[in-house]
């Protein structure tokens, strides 16, 4: 909840928010950085021995426990004004994602999991989550043809994609595909590029709500590069065979 109050009045006053462009092309805001540290603020208090990470700040510390933030995830949507822009947290221990984070403040919904105990979505009202609800992706076929998908970025002139737009569509998302997948609205999302943040807690999310994760190159652990998301592990795996053409792992 701290890292969405400090979001949202920012968000609510673009026009006044300083922003500028890091090294690789992507834009910065203070709200990152004031979100970022707000939240290490909390952790600092709560967990002083464990270490953290975070894209605007890097890593402090050194512990077999590790927090991975990413204080506003979709930056380029939150300077546009578009409310799909996310916190996302997760928790490392031992290097595998434990627990994880996903909030969505504009919207006031917000999703978290843990590992070996299942998903679940709920709202923010007045500072609390209510309506807590277990989510799971659907059933159906699994091949690409026919499977609804969701690309972030919203973009179709990536090489990488262009062989799952010849077997299926992309659709629109309204929140980000990989919860739109844990809670069955989609069954198979690419995320074209990022960091450990970008993929710590979604990944975990969509594990827990039964479905499938992994990097374009088949790990099953978040790191740099694309990743994909799917509502099952076989339709995963079609995914990344259609892609492999491109990718060069065929």
């Amino acid at each position: 909840m701290t890292g969405a109050a400090v979001a949202l009045p920012h968000f609510e006053a673009l026009a006044d928010l300083p922003r500028e462009l890091k090294a690789d092309g992507s834009v910065v805001t203070a709200a990152d950085r004031a979100v970022e540290s707000a939240i290490r603020d909390v952790l600092a208090a709560a967990r002083p021995t464990d270490a953290v990470l975070g894209e605007e700040e890097g890593q402090t510390g050194a512990s077999g426990r590790r927090w991975i933030i990413d204080p506003i995830d979709g930056t380029a949507l939150f300077v546009a004004g578009d409310n799909r822009w996310l916190i996302l947290i997760a928790l490392e221990e031992d290097g595998e994602v434990t627990t994880a984070v996903a909030a969505h403040p504009a919207q006031g919904s917000l999703w978290w999991a843990t590992r070996g105990g299942g998903a679940f979505e709920g709202r923010i009202v007045g500072g609390r989550v209510v309506a807590e609800t277990p989510v799971h992706v659907s059933a159906g076929a699994d091949t690409v043809a026919g499977s609804r998908l969701g690309v972030v970025p919203e973009e179709w002139n990536r090489e990488l994609v262009a062989p799952l737009k010849e077997l299926t569509p992309a659709l629109h998302w309204p929140i980000h595909p990989a919860l739109m997948i844990a809670r069955g609205d989609l069954d198979l999302a690419v995320q074209t590029g990022g960091q450990i943040w970008d993929f710590a807690s979604t990944s975990l999310i969509v594990r827990e709500a039964g479905g499938a994760y992994s990097g374009i190159d088949g790990r099953p652990q978040p790191g740099p590069g694309a990743s994909v998301y799917a509502r099952s592990d076989a339709l995963r795996q079609a995914a990344l065979e259609a892609m492999a053409v491109v990718s060069g792992s065929r």
